[in-house]
Parts: structure tokens; C-alpha cells; sequence
């Protein structure tokens, strides 16, 4: 018979002891773990002879820092709403704008513009009304998707409609076509 060099170890019943050591064993690994992350990737694959590297991502326009077609007087231009798509197929997105002048009474009308920014130019320009001021309409909402313009105007039936209380909505649509945007309103797009 072979005796071991090791004696059997006795096996004695578990007290509360052994599992707050265990658990408290087990927490300092897990907190030392969550300090010691690796460092942020960087690698960079170098572009194959002959083939251009993809440009950089360019910031949608800031309708801050563009003026708009707007005459408020006294008073400063809201933007209401804006956002950001590229809206012509170009690779750069525009930025569509609701904005009014802030009046401190009434609803003041708003006008719908989209803003672009050429290749290499820092500030932003107006290319295209989509709602213009004068048509007394507001933009409730709008959206932005697979570069269509999407929105719900609301307007006035009447000159004896109060300006505070628009009762007509109409769902319209823009899309960009041969170097403009055309509007369209899916039939039944009016509601009084």
C-alpha cells in the first residue's frame, strides 16, 4: 500500500465565514478587473495602392449660424425644430429648419428652410423655403427619412379663423429631383 505524500485534507462543514471571505475574494477581483481595461483601439488599416480612403463624416449644418429669410423686427428668430439627413444623395447632410419670430402673442407663422454647407466652407446657407412665413402656416412636426421631407402643417381655413387656433392640417412631403425639391400631398393629406 502507497501512502500519500499529502494527507487527505478534512472536509468540515461550511460556516457563514467561509462564504463572506469567498464573496469578498470574488468582489476584489471583479472591482480590480473593472480598473484595468485595455486601452482604446488603435489600429489603422492603411488604404490598398491606388484606392481612396472614404471622406470624413461632415457635421450637419447648425441653423445657428445661419440667417434666415426672415423679417421679425425687433424680435429674435426661433428655431423651432430642426434635423439632419442628407436629403440630396451626396454623401454630406443638410439640415431641414422650422423656425419664426419670437412674438409674444399669437402664433406666429413659421418657415420650413434647408440648410447645407459647400465642400470646405465653415458657415452654413439657406438653399431651399420648403414653408414659406407668408403663407401663414405652422410646421406641427416633421421628420427626415431615406431623404424624404416629411410634415403636418397647420393653416386656416378661414381670415375669420383666429390666429391663435389653426383648424386645417395638411400632411405634405418633399423630395429632391433633379436639382429641386418637389412637394407633394398624398391624396386625403387635409383634415379641418
Amino acid at each position: 500500500m502507497q501512502s500519500s505524500a499529502v494527507p487527505e485534507l478534512a472536509h468540515t462543514p461550511t460556516r457563514p465565514i467561509h462564504w463572506v471571505a469567498t464573496a469578498t475574494a470574488l468582489a476584489g477581483v471583479v472591482a480590480l478587473s473593472s480598473l484595468m481595461q485595455p486601452g482604446a483601439a488603435t489600429a489603422v488599416q492603411a488604404p490598398a495602392s491606388g484606392t481612396k480612403s472614404a471622406p470624413a463624416p461632415t457635421a450637419p449644418p447648425d441653423p445657428a449660424a445661419v440667417e434666415f429669410p426672415l423679417e421679425c423686427g425687433p424680435v429674435d428668430v426661433v428655431v423651432k425644430k430642426h434635423v439632419a439627413g442628407d436629403l440630396d444623395g451626396d454623401g454630406r447632410p443638410e439640415t431641414v429648419a422650422a423656425v419664426h419670430c419670437d412674438a409674444s402673442m399669437g402664433t406666429p407663422p413659421d418657415g420650413m428652410y434647408v440648410l447645407t454647407r459647400a465642400a470646405g466652407a465653415d458657415t452654413p446657407r439657406v438653399v431651399a423655403t420648403l414653408v414659406d412665413p407668408e403663407d401663414r402656416s405652422n410646421v406641427d412636426d416633421f421628420a427626415v427619412r431615406d431623404g424624404d421631407i416629411t410634415a403636418a402643417l397647420l393653416g386656416y381655413s378661414s381670415t375669420d379663423v383666429p390666429r391663435c387656433c389653426p383648424d386645417v392640417r395638411t400632411s405634405v412631403k418633399w423630395y429632391w429631383d433633379n436639382g429641386a425639391f418637389v412637394r407633394s400631398e398624398p391624396s386625403g393629406a387635409r383634415s379641418v
